[in-house]
């Protein structure tokens, strides 16, 4: 990876987010699709969740199918999911932790607790040619589990960076964070980041040369609220740039 290089992954989550409120059929994850990559994203995500509250599979299977950069499927670790995987077959997936009752992923999954299941669901993906990465906290030992479950690319919470209401306790996280990508980088995965990253606090975390992708989301469709999404894409993507300068 050129170290002045740096990806987005936009997730659309919320765009489904507001369409569910109403029950209606717009607005429609298809247009968003369009927008952010006009906007400069990299790729797309989407969270399948269990309980459907925003993305739908008609979301997903239209996505994969209209998109003209890569689909990253965010995904408990479930049977029921890997099987969804296996047929879709996206570029990418993400392994990440979810409860009904959460209003937003609320921290890494926790792979040090069910190796063997991580592990079996990483291999059965791989099989299919689908990079697998893992959501997890900035800590040395889901690190090495996610390198035993043979994962290629971690993705780091940056949650409680985003979420620090003190510079003390900013630094601290990001001190976490710095150390955690470079750690990982240095035994050879792929170090993505993201959670809780918006236009006031994504420079540090882009500017982290270990750091090769940020996926944002909440972030970017608040901004785009108010002066469009292709046009929030793009913000977010300069800035993002200017930080590896």
């Amino acid at each position: 990876m050129n170290q002045n290089s740096i990806f987005l992954g936009v997730n659309i989550d919320h765009v489904a987010t507001l369409r569910q409120a109403r029950l209606t059929r717009y607005p429609d994850p298809i247009e968003a699709v369009y927008a952010a990559e006009n906007g400069g994203a990299d790729g797309i995500t989407v969270h399948l969740r269990e309980d459907r509250r925003h993305i739908q599979e008609r979301d997903v299977e239209m996505i994969s199918q209209i998109l003209l950069t890569r689909l990253n499927l965010e995904m408990a670790v479930t049977d029921q999911m890997v099987a969804y995987a296996e047929k879709l077959k996206p570029a990418y997936c993400c392994f990440v932790p979810e409860k009904r009752q959460e209003l937003t992923t609320e921290g890494g999954l926790d792979v040090v607790s069910q190796e063997a299941k991580v592990r079996d669901a990483v291999m059965q993906l791989t099989k299919q040619g689908i990079e697998v990465s893992l959501f997890i906290d900035p800590d040395m030992s889901q690190i090495e589990a996610a390198m035993r479950c043979q994962a290629p690319v971690i993705e780091i919470h940056t949650g409680c960076y985003a979420d620090a209401v003190s510079t003390e306790k900013r630094q601290f996280e990001l001190n976490r964070i710095t150390k955690a990508a470079q750690f990982a980088h240095r035994v050879g995965l792929v170090v993505n980041a993201g959670h809780g990253l918006n236009y006031h606090n994504v420079q540090a975390i882009a500017r982290l040369p270990e750091i090769n992708e940020l996926n944002i989301g909440h972030g970017i469709i608040a901004r785009a609220v108010f002066m469009g999404l292709e046009g929030a894409v793009r913000e977010m993507k300069r800035l993002m740039i200017e930080a590896r300068k």
